[in-house]
């Protein structure tokens, strides 16, 4: 990873209201008690225009300004002392972390807890060997969708209606699994078993499920016999904690759940072949996106795989209904976020990093490595949004790109060529 320093540039928010008003000439206060509503007795009562600046339409006190004197026209509102705060840390070092280590696989998890900024999304770095178990639970607090960057597993569920599937899934399958719905993931080899998991709630940890021996080791066995209907006996071997990830047998490709025979009662799969999506082709590089639309239980979230070439630009963008948590297999990239109010952050990237942007927030990748990128991205909304900004510049009239950026119209006219959502190297 780059020695290369996150930056952080704040410029500080332009003058307030109150203080554009205050310095407004007399005349300004005609335009000011034309305001709806507002009578000559009240405005008196309230100071005039300086203890009405706040109150002001900002059209009002920028006419103000200009009448005192301020005609630089194009120029930036200038600095104050009440800045916005500069914005967080939005990379964690996940790999780099311990997490839980046990004898036939390991966890790492990046929540609200390792990343604040991260509020509305978590997510875990899995790996299990062949046989390994993670064992029998649920979430109560999120919905989980993971996508398997190497090797092999099989995972079982259980929904609330009594129904039941059991899937085997390869490198770049994803699974969807609702809130509350049980399930067990296993290593089905050979060789490890790496996936991530993302889920639509920061303040879920991976560590804190609902998992059937913690509920069964403290349970007693009286209770447990007359739940199963069989003989205390049965439990003497019980683990006396929470297994989470333990040593099984390598389970059969064509394992059934039920005891008919049945292998997938559920009216929807909780399976996607990610990777065998023909993916969205940029100069640049490719992405392939799964929502509630291409699948159909993934109600709750949207998937990614982006790929961006050495020298490539995920270009600049922002996503309207969803916050972003990304997680990088290979490659090393900056990324950069827009936080509005004169606040932008920048911070390098590398394989094993887990990144969070806010829904709404401008953002954009550089590929600054040697090697292809490869990203994999969450969104907390099944639908899937996106704004581009050479999108948006490319569907508005020139003399408006002109007055509001400063450019030539004339270069502004010829910016026809369709945006790309990765841009090649220049």
């Amino acid at each position: 990873m780059s020695d290369r320093q996150p930056t952080d540039t704040t410029t500080p928010a332009a003058h307030t209201p109150s203080e554009a008003a205050a310095g407004s000439p007399a005349a300004s206060n005609a335009e000011v008690l034309a305001t709806p509503g507002l009578s000559r007795r009240h405005f008196a009562a309230l100071g005039g225009a300086t203890a009405l600046g706040a109150l002001l339409p900002r059209s009002i006190v920028d006419r103000a300004a200009a009448a005192a004197g301020d005609r630089s026209g194009r120029e930036a509102h200038p600095a104050v002392a009440d800045a916005p705060e500069p914005l967080p840390a939005f990379r964690y070092p996940m790999e780099s972390q311990t997490g839980r280590v046990y004898a036939v696989g390991s966890a790492k998890e990046s929540t609200v807890k390792q990343m604040p900024v991260a509020e509305g999304l978590a997510g875990v770095s899995m790996r299990l060997q062949p046989g390994a178990i993670r064992e029998l639970h649920w979430h109560a607090l999120a919905a989980e969708w993971a996508f398997v960057v190497t090797g092999h597993c099989q995972t079982t569920t259980f929904d609330p209606e009594g129904r039941s599937e059991i899937n085997n899934f390869g490198p770049g399958d994803v699974w969807y699994f609702p809130r509350g719905f049980a399930h067990s993931i296993q290593g089905s080899g050979p060789g490890e078993c790496h996936f991530v998991l993302i889920f639509d709630n920061g303040h879920f940890s991976e560590y804190g499920t609902f998992s059937l021996t913690d509920w069964t080791s403290l349970t007693p066995t009286h209770v447990l016999a007359q739940n199963f209907g069989v003989a205390e006996s049965v439990f003497a071997k019980v683990p006396k904690g929470e297994l989470y990830i333990g040593p099984g047998r390598v389970p059969s490709a064509d394992a059934v759940a039920r005891p008919d025979g049945a292998a997938h009662d559920a009216p929807v799969t909780h399976k996607y072949r990610l990777l065998a999506q023909a993916p969205r082709e940029s100069p640049g590089g490719t992405i392939r996106i799964v929502s509630s639309v291409e699948f159909p239980i993934s109600g709750g979230m949207t998937g990614a795989y982006l790929t961006i070439a050495p020298g490539g630009l995920r270009t600049m963008h922002w996503h309207p209904n969803a916050d972003e948590w990304q997680y990088y297999v290979t490659g090393q990239a900056r990324l950069t976020v827009f936080g509005s109010s004169g606040r932008v952050r920048t911070e390098d990237v590398s394989a094993g990093d887990a990144t969070y942007i806010p829904r709404g927030y401008g953002h954009h990748i550089e590929n600054v490595g040697s090697e292809q990128c490869r990203i994999i991205a969450g969104f907390n909304s099944g639908f899937y949004q996106e704004i581009g900004l050479a999108a948006w510049m490319h569907n508005i009239p020139p003399a408006l790109m002109t007055d509001n950026l400063g450019i030539p119209e004339e270069t502004a006219r010829r910016m026809e060529q369709p945006a790309v959502p990765i841009a090649a190297r220049a």
